[in-house]
């Protein structure tokens, strides 16, 4: 297969968040090429918690079915010290609701499913067993080398998109370096099939007796799977310790001590150990950066692929826009500003996990054993065992948010807030709100006369009136405070709130696209 000499968008990466940014682009008509070195989807489950945050951005490409029908809803977990069950912990969730909190499912089906809708798109192309190897940023884009079997290619893009992971080349290319800090503490990573029986829910122990003074994570998956992660001492050698003989006893002093008697056999091993790193900047003229090549963050929480998706899901409209020549390239900017922003919110999350799970010195787990021993009794203390599972963050300080306006009931969808989700209905039936986002710009208009607003440019106008809030959940929710209210909503391509105001006069809704630069 030979690659064109020119793309708009060369994407280096083809894991899951550089396919999802491929078919995010390819459905906006953008076409695109992706590199990847592998020569087909990752082996072994790697990712494996699917936010509800992400299964929406799959389903703007149409990707979520495939990720629903495959995968393991769970909304919950339990967390035991030794033998003791200290904490039983529940996600919001409502019958309502579009998705679940979390899907179990294995990265390579991800990486599927997000191919597959890139390629009914028919804009993006996956260059396989190739690499980016040389990256040469220019006043006109950028110009990659690629390695590839056939020989070496070089390729002009008008943008690159580094998506190839920690040990990112185009990084390195560009003489970058993430900052922060790396724990100490490993885990070994190990999928085994097993049949089982048990709910589907995240579970923890803390110095169990089947591998005293470790921590052991377990999610059941598809297909049977268990996905255990269990914590290794610091004087262990990392090679040594994924050694199947040494996994093996450890894994099955586990299972017997759950009682979980079926026959099982390993199917991948792998190692890990948390980080808490990012670039300082996600820009760089025509290079972005975007999953693991821009940031690490721990596991625990889910944070990194979630937060990854996230990065496709904000970059791809924004670079839509800009290579049609609908907005200026300064729109980028904000890509990394709100990214950049909501990975220090994530890495601090991940770091007060990290620092529970794999206590980095002795005063952490003095102070984590001091919390287990309490929150067997105490119900109070046992929120600080809770893992803080993966949210959308708020871009604080957005250079797309409008000035805030009062009046407001609450501030759930103030400017930079994800736009809450409701279910409604019209005359075609039931259907989320968030079922609209993902498309381009959205402008609600809550209240008695929305029908009969003036369009706004290149944006979508759903009138709410208080019927088709059946269940109250828009009206409350995006902080109005009775039927008559008017007010409108102004929503990003990506289903983020860019302002509301407390009328049904669009002008300050055109002003806030002109004034932050989305038009050009």
């Amino acid at each position: 297969m030979t690659v064109p000499a020119h793309v708009p968008v060369l994407i280096a990466g083809g894991g899951p968040v550089g396919l999802t940014l491929s078919a995010l682009l390819s459905a906006q008509g953008i076409a695109n090429l992706v590199i990847e070195a592998d020569e087909s989807y990752c082996t072994g489950s790697r990712a494996i918690c699917m936010s509800r945050r992400s299964q929406e951005i799959l389903a703007w490409v149409g990707a979520d079915k495939p990720l629903i029908d495959k995968g393991l809803s769970w909304v919950g977990g339990r967390s035991y010290w030794r033998h003791t069950e200290v904490l039983h912990f529940q996600m919001p969730s409502e019958p309502t609701q579009r998705f679940a909190p979390m899907v179990n499912i294995q990265q390579f089906h991800v990486e599927a499913f997000a191919h597959r809708a890139a390629q009914s798109a028919g804009s993006s192309q996956v260059q396989w067993s190739s690499r980016v190897s040389t990256v040469k940023p220019g006043s006109d884009g950028v110009e990659v080398e690629v390695n590839m079997p056939e020989g070496v290619q070089t390729v002009h893009a008008d943008w690159l998109v580094a998506c190839d992971g920690g040990r990112s080349t185009v990084r390195e290319q560009l003489g970058l370096q993430l900052e922060g800090t790396q724990y100490d503490g490993k885990y070994v990573i190990v999928d085994v099939v097993q049949k089982t029986r048990r709910a589907v829910e995240r579970l923890a122990w803390f110095d169990p007796p089947s591998n005293p003074g470790s921590t052991i994570l377990m999610h059941r998956q598809p297909d049977d799977v268990w996905r255990i992660d269990y914590q290794i001492r610091d004087d262990e050698d990392p090679l040594e310790a994924v050694k199947p003989e040494n996994v093996l006893p450890r894994v099955q002093s586990h299972l017997a001590m759950i009682g979980e008697t079926e026959p099982w056999e390993p199917l991948w091993i792998s190692i890990y150990n948390a980080k808490c790193l990012t670039l300082p900047s996600y820009r760089h003229g025509p290079v972005m950066f975007a999953g693991d090549a821009a940031h690490l963050v721990p596991i625990f929480g889910v944070r990194g692929l979630n937060s990854g998706l996230d990065d496709a899901g904000n970059l791809a409209w924004k670079l839509a826009r800009v290579v049609r020549g609908q907005s200026p390239h300064t729109l980028l900017d904000s890509y990394s500003t709100e990214r950049v922003h909501a990975t220090r919110e994530n890495i601090a999350y991940g770091a007060k996990s990290t620092e529970f799970m794999a206590p980095p010195n002795f005063a952490y787990r003095l102070m984590r054993e001091a919390t287990l021993r309490l929150a067997q009794g105490d119900a109070q203390v046992r929120s600080l065992i809770n893992p803080r599972q993966s949210t959308p963050i708020t871009y604080v300080g957005s250079p797309l948010n409008a000035d805030a306006t009062g009046g407001w009931s609450n501030d759930l969808a103030a400017s930079g807030a994800p736009a809450p989700e409701a279910q409604l209905q019209d005359g075609q039936g039931a259907f989320h709100l968030s079922s609209r986002f993902g498309r381009g710009f959205l402008v609600l208009a809550f209240g008695p006369g929305g029908r009969c607003l003036p369009t706004v440019p290149e944006a979508e106008m759903l009138a709410i009136d208080p019927a088709m809030d059946v269940h109250g959940q828009a009206w409350q929710r995006y902080g109005l405070s009775g039927p008559e209210d008017k007010a409108l909503v102004l929503v990003r391509p990506d289903g983020y709130v860019m302002g509301r105001w407390h009328s049904h006069d669009p002008a300050p809704v055109l002003q806030t696209l002109h004034t932050t630069g989305v038009l050009a």
